[in-house]
């Protein structure tokens, strides 16, 4: 018993800290990057750590980097809960202007986060000075557990873990072509037809999400000659008037070059989920951003369904 004790006192909490840095990254390299040090106090700050628990943490390996050991898996949780304590505690204490700050990280789905979260969150930050925000529009999901975000917006809902989700909207996609390439190819009148054209697509077994398959789903036998795992790559092939491409609404609806083809045959909805972690989604700065998101997403409902091209912004 004395030992333990004689162990906690030696216990240099800030080491927690560390801790958690190169759990998420599993690199003293990338954790010594985001806490603006260099690695060898990582090093250090990890091994005074385990020195003062007497266990070891982390399984150092070469091809996957820092890996918890057992008793590491266990004092993650413990110091996860601390940490998220720490920020609910400051919040408590701090006057509201205080608790209004802070820093958030937004994941998103590549196109969503580019084409209409990135725009709003520049009025949101406009409104709210103190609060700073890194926004990270992927085309793959995002690890909430490892903590690279503090929201994430996705395709589909996390089946399971400590969070909390809410469905954010649906989303048309429809098939989309310039008029310069309508003028130059076979006619399409009905589905049919599209067995002559040409198509940008997703790399099938490259693709994050299921979701994202829906040329195969919706015209099985689609040529797709040209396939990129970014919608935004999609999008920009499909303005150089050479092939066809299934978009979402809320992207093609910002460039009047784009027309829908064959919009009541081709005609795909979709959901994104916002979530967070239980005890970050009692913060205020989170609160605050989860609620704007949600009010400018409810806004733009036509612009997401594809019945508008114009975006609405926050009062």
């Amino acid at each position: 018993m004395q030992k333990n004790i004689t162990s906690l006192g030696s216990l240099n909490w800030d080491d927690l800290k560390f801790f958690l840095e190169v759990a998420r990254t599993r690199k003293a390299s990338t954790a010594a990057k985001r806490l603006a040090v260099d690695y060898t106090t990582v090093s250090r700050r990890i091994s005074s750590l385990e020195a003062a628990l007497g266990t070891l943490l982390f399984e150092k390996s070469r091809t996957s980097g820092f890996v918890l050991t057992t008793e590491g898996q266990r004092l993650l949780g413990y110091a996860e809960s601390i940490e998220s304590t720490l920020h609910m505690a400051c919040e408590q204490v701090s006057g509201s202007g205080v608790a209004l700050s802070g820093h958030v990280r937004m994941g998103c789905t590549e196109g969503f986060g580019s084409f209409f979260i990135t725009p709003q969150l520049s009025h949101f930050v406009d409104a709210y000075p103190a609060i700073s925000v890194d926004i990270l529009p992927l085309p793959h999901f995002i690890s909430l557990s490892k903590r690279e975000a503090d929201i994430v917006i996705a395709l589909e809902r996390p089946e399971h873990g400590p969070y909390v989700c809410c469905k954010l909207c649906d989303y048309r996609l429809q098939l989309y072509a310039t008029q310069d390439y309508l003028d130059k190819h076979p006619p399409i009148r009905r589905p049919a037809d599209l067995s002559k054209h040409q198509f940008i697509s997703y790399v099938d077994d490259l693709a994050f999400s299921s979701e994202l398959l829906y040329l195969a789903n919706v015209l099985p036998g689609a040529n797709a000659s040209l396939r990129s795992t970014s919608v935004i790559a999609q999008f920009v092939a499909a303005q150089q008037g050479r092939s066809l491409a299934i978009l979402p609404c809320f992207l093609a609806a910002q460039d009047p070059r784009l027309l829908p083809v064959l919009p009541e045959e081709v005609d795909i909805t979709r959901q994104f989920w916002m979530y967070c972690r239980e005890d970050l989604r009692k913060l205020k700065r989170i609160t605050l951003l989860w609620d704007y998101i949600r009010e400018v997403t409810e806004r733009n409902q036509g612009l997401l369904m594809g019945q508008t091209r114009e975006m609405q912004f926050a009062d």
